[in-house]
């Protein structure tokens, strides 16, 4: 397995390419989404903007971007390169996320995410997430989807807000 550890400063200018390239998973879909579909990467100078990110592998063959909505730990985005999906790199960055989050003082984990692409809801709920009724989302978290639904993403497919608490061992 890949080493986890927090990304370099020398590895931002590296996220946006693999956000690129973990993004053409969507084009395996039935029916395909296609990379043009998608807001473009995030730059290398949002990425070292981000409150906190993890890397797996040197150099990165996967990443997850965490940041702060309503009081508690948001997983913005997790990436891994096609040529490493399906080999336990996603769970384990995400593992990492929630044990980081935890240890910095943070009860709750959120995210948005497509509700019906299998490596997305599907993988967060093994991962130990529920989904998020909308009438229950708090101001930032619906502000968030509403910046996702004028990005275009709610054109793709349903979108979802999932919670986590990281006091459970899940």
């Amino acid at each position: 397995m890949f080493e986890i550890r927090p990304v370099a400063l020398s590895e931002f200018s590296l996220l946006p390419s693999l956000e690129a390239d973990a993004d053409e998973a969507f084009g395996t879909l039935d029916p395909a989404v296609t990379f043009g579909d998608f807001p473009p990467p995030a730059t290398a100078a949002e990425y070292a903007g981000a409150f906190h990110i993890m890397v797996a592998g040197r150099p990165p063959v996967g990443f997850v971007r965490l940041e702060i909505v309503d009081g508690n730990a948001h997983l913005e985005q997790l990436a891994v390169a096609p040529e490493y999906a399906r080999r336990g790199v996603g769970r384990a960055l995400v593992t990492a996320a929630k044990a980081w989050a935890q240890e910095a003082g943070f009860h709750t984990m959120t995210l948005c995410t497509f509700a019906d692409v299998p490596f997305n809801a599907p993988f967060y709920a093994s991962c130990g997430f529920l989904e998020v009724p909308p009438d229950a989302l708090t101001p930032g978290l619906e502000r968030l989807r509403a910046g996702e639904a004028l990005a275009g993403l709610d054109s793709i497919g349903r979108r979802v807000v999932m919670r986590v608490s990281l006091h459970s061992r899940e």
